[in-house]
């Protein structure tokens, strides 16, 4: 078994441990804020005081975090990821973010003799509980044989799809149809009410039709009652389309239904619930 580096032990993150521990890894963690990993430490995670201390100890670091700046800093400077590379290392990213700087990382990680991936993954917390989730891997070939092992211990597939910066481009690819099929149960649903149907019965109708996508089906529940805590809040996914928005600039796509979807996100943040759900956005249609 690989010994593992994991940095950022959020949501998603700590519960990627847990597999990884489960599996029989050896783990050590990293996560600014201290008191995220106490369970973790308590069932056999090692804590690392920075990303460098973790790095240097592991074969294979992995991170997940919230955005692009929050990538840069446990990446970059004296006490970040990059400082505890070395030859033949893997640094794995797992995070939906630039891909330029992604691209601007791996040329770090590859200039010390180590490798860096971009693995962004696909799936909620449902389903990295039941060992579903997918991955979209790119970077060096070799690096990914040596990672391949680890990804498959938090979820079912990982996929190679490239470049340094393409799994991360197609995860910004498959997150804006994310936002795109919520506005549009959001859009079903309050067209029927507004007919007369009640909520419950257009979703009934709605999860059992030809629309009824996985998405649909999971997201459906949380529009007649938010969870307490968001799974993927109207923040993140407002990230992801301004991400999106950005590469099709840089390479020339239209993304009309996207820009749309912005300007009801936008619209749930001036209204002061970007940290629920994005199902949430449905709030912002009756606004």
């Amino acid at each position: 078994m690989a010994h593992i580096a994991f940095i950022g032990l959020g949501v998603m993150g700590g519960r990627m441990v847990k597999r990884l521990l489960d599996a029989g890894h050896t783990v050590t963690g990293y996560n600014r804020t201290r008191s995220k990993a106490e369970e973790l430490l308590s069932v056999g995670m090692y804590w690392a005081a920075t990303p460098r201390a973790a790095a240097e100890v592991a074969d294979i670091t992995l991170s997940i975090v919230s955005d692009t700046k929050a990538l840069r800093e446990i990446a970059e400077g004296p006490e970040g990821v990059l400082a505890g590379l070395g030859a033949g290392k893997v640094y794995v990213d797992m995070s939906t973010v630039s891909p330029a700087v992604v691209r601007e990382l791996a040329a770090k990680a590859a200039a010390q003799g180590a490798a860096m991936l971009d693995s962004p993954v696909s799936g909620s917390v449902a389903t990295l509980e039941q060992g579903q989730l997918t991955m979209m891997v790119a970077g060096d070939p070799e690096a990914f044989k040596k990672a391949e092992p680890v990804l498959l211990d938090i979820g079912m597939k990982a996929t190679y799809v490239g470049e340094s910066g393409q799994a991360v481009s197609m995860k910004i690819a498959v997150n804006l149809n994310i936002a795109a099929q919520m506005l549009a149960l959001s859009e079903s649903v309050l067209l029927a009410e507004k007919a007369g149907i009640p909520r419950q019965t257009a979703l009934d109708v709605l999860t059992n039709s030809v629309v009824a996508s996985p998405l649909i089906k999971y997201k459906s529940p949380f529009l007649i009652e938010m969870p307490d805590q968001a799974w993927f809040n109207a923040d993140m996914m407002r990230k992801d389309i301004q991400l999106a928005l950005d590469l099709a600039d840089e390479v020339g796509a239209n993304l009309p239904v996207t820009q749309t979807s912005d300007t009801y996100f936008k619209r749930v943040q001036e209204i002061g619930l970007g940290e629920k759900d994005f199902a949430i956005v449905i709030e912002a249609l009756q606004k």
